[in-house]
């Protein structure tokens, strides 16, 4: 049969009914309500003229509703654009404009912001508040009955947004196909089954959350649902619930073990932690491993290849071993995924040792870029190739190694931050005169922003004045955490700025030039 995210619930609601399917605090919810919530949700879509593929937004922290919206959108064969919620306003209209959704569901902590932004939405015709009253008046007189309205493989599933070196949205579409190659990797490597536990704290609008919530519940596992990435919450749900599976950044492990209850808790359920988005310090997985006792496995991935291609397994883990310098590698490829580094000077594959551009090909790339075919051709070639942006080498184990970044990106706590989007940005304000981008060494956060500015001749700005500026018009995780100053940029004879050596000097200890 044809794997499709509304057959999840469909398929554990009828073997299943009265297990648990999500809990989020005090609500917990079986597989048979939740099926039924989801289909009602899929009637009132239908009443509001949604036609399969349509696509259909969400801007709301991590809740039930969330996942009742998705497989209700899933159920007509409508797409899922979540959206991200820590956006500045004119980047979420804009992503929502670039989606053309019809119909957008906004949780409660932004009904008022969207009021104030509601005007700018071209295509959105239905607003829908998932709070309370509103969502169960919407709901009210639609039946519980599935649609069963057919959707396939090549159909898109979710619309993930990223940004690009351009600062422009740009939504990845991801069909049942692509989502359905990620399930048998994950039930091999980390055993997901109907017994497993698991918790779901990243943002569900990111790849990472949503991704890992389906490859728990594809396998029937009970999801506990954290509306934030609130360390204490975390802890605290952990050990409520007997968590068996995890997925955190590294950044987030660092405050989960920085909470002082963290040492008097047991984690006996704890089967495994994976982390992504960057390489886990030694002093924090010595503390991780002692205090979780689990095992733990690190991802790395894109959300343009439907998340994780690559693993770095648990007996790679051992700080001790033999081959200790591999917890600084992001792994081997999954089965059923391709890799290839690209040498920059030849076109041709790089050998062992040597750094170029990395390239994947799965079932699990992304059918394209949203209405975006010219962004689409400049990252996958004809023959199925994805290219990350990622230098990286491949050792003669066939470990792979993130080197440096190809594309003008900076990864900060899981988030992608375009250096362009920031600079654009400061460049605006009077006193800067000129400025460029970089991300520097963050033990919390892997990278962090940092600016460096020309300041106008004769004019008086700080650092502080420059950030607070930054976090008024864009996401406050873009904006510049530090700012220095020089006299000019160092630039190359066709005037392009030599970012290298702007990174130079924070990395050199490092030995590489990215996180």
């Amino acid at each position: 049969m044809t794997f499709t995210i509304a057959g999840i619930v469909r398929t554990w609601a009828a073997e299943t009914p009265s297990r648990p399917a999500l809990s989020e605090g005090e609500r917990t919810v079986t597989w048979s309500d939740h099926d039924g919530r989801s289909s009602r949700v899929a009637q009132a879509l239908l009443n509001e003229g949604v036609d399969p593929q349509d696509r259909i937004g969400i801007l709301s922290r991590n809740s039930i509703e969330f996942f009742e919206v998705m497989f209700g959108v899933a159920k007509v064969n409508a797409v899922l654009v979540g959206v991200n919620w820590r956006l500045a306003a004119d980047e979420i209209v804009d992503v929502i404009n670039d989606s053309e959704a019809t119909v957008l569901f906004v949780g409660p902590d932004f009904v008022i912001p969207v009021k104030e932004f509601e005007h700018r939405l071209r295509s959105v015709k239905k607003i829908v508040q998932t709070d309370g009253l509103s969502y169960g008046g919407w709901l009210d007189g639609h039946s519980e009955i599935d649609p069963m309205i057919w959707s396939d493989g090549e159909d898109v599933a979710l619309q993930v947004y990223t940004s690009g070196t351009t600062g422009l949205p740009k939504g990845a579409m991801l069909t049942n196909a692509n989502l359905d190659s990620i399930v048998p990797q994950f039930r091999a490597e980390l055993g997901f089954d109907s017994g497993s536990v698991n918790l779901v704290a990243m943002p569900l609008f990111h790849i990472g959350g949503s991704g890992w919530a389906i490859v728990g519940m594809v396998n029937g596992a009970h999801t506990v649902v954290v509306r934030d990435a609130d360390p204490a919450v975390i802890l605290a749900e952990m050990a409520r619930w007997q968590i068996t599976h995890v997925f955190l950044v590294p950044a987030a492990i660092m405050m989960v073990l920085s909470q002082p209850q963290v040492r008097r808790t047991d984690f006996p359920a704890l089967r495994y932690m994976a982390y992504g988005a960057s390489p886990i310090t030694e002093p924090v997985l010595i503390e991780a491993l002692g205090t979780f006792g689990c095992q733990f496995v690190q991802f790395y991935g894109m959300t343009e290849a439907t998340g994780s291609i690559t693993l770095l397994r648990a007996d790679e883990h051992d700080p001790r071993g033999s081959h200790a310098e591999r917890l600084r590698s992001c792994g081997v490829p999954f089965e059923g995924v391709e890799l290839r580094v690209v040498s920059s000077t030849t076109g041709e594959e790089a050998a062992v040792g040597e750094p170029g551009e990395l390239w994947t090909r799965s079932a699990q790339n992304m059918k394209g870029y949203w209405r975006n075919p010219e962004a689409s051709a400049a990252v996958m070639s004809p023959d199925g190739w994805l290219m990350t942006g990622d230098a990286a080498y491949v050792d003669a184990d066939g470990f792979y190694y993130l080197h440096d970044r190809v594309k003008d990106m900076i990864v900060s706590g899981g988030e992608n931050v375009y250096p362009i989007e920031v600079e654009n940005v400061l460049m605006a304000h009077p006193a800067v005169a000129d400025c460029a981008v970089i991300g520097v060494p963050s033990d919390r956060w892997g990278e962090e922003v940092k600016a460096v500015v020309v300041a106008v001749e004769g004019v008086d700005v700080s650092a502080a004045e420059l950030i607070d500026f930054a976090q008024t018009r864009i996401a406050r995780y873009k904006a510049p955490r530090t700012v220095d100053f020089c006299a000019a940029l160092p630039r190359n004879p066709s005037g392009k700025v030599l970012k290298r050596q702007l990174r130079e000097p924070y990395w050199r200890e490092v030995g590489r030039q990215v996180n």
